[in-house]
């Protein structure tokens, strides 16, 4: 079950408020007749949709297994030194100390 249909059987504690233009409002409370669902359920429901689409688009991903193994033996290969890199962490933090 995903999170925009729990989120639409629980009780609501917090208030999240949006402006929308006249056509945007009535475009959303359309839409939300066709559904048979609140306006505030409508929006809700797709903007946790879209949400879930954005973190999980930077959370996870997916591959072929050929591809898999290939990042897999990379990983497991041993580190080789890069000059540059070994001279940026050798200075001091332009951070301070941490």
């Amino acid at each position: 079950m995903n999170t925009a249909t729990v989120r639409t059987r629980t009780t609501k504690g917090t208030r999240l408020s949006i402006r929308a233009t006249d056509n945007e409002k009535r475009l959303l409370e359309r839409a939300a007749e066709m559904s048979h669902v609140t306006a505030s359920q409508f929006v809700m429901t797709a903007a946790l949709r879209s949400a879930e689409e954005v973190l999980g688009d930077r959370t996870c991903f997916v591959i072929p297994p050929k591809q898999w193994d290939a990042f897999t033996q990379s990983l497991d290969r041993p580190a080789r030194a890069v000059p540059a890199l070994e001279r940026a962490a050798s200075r001091p933090s332009p951070f301070g100390e941490r």
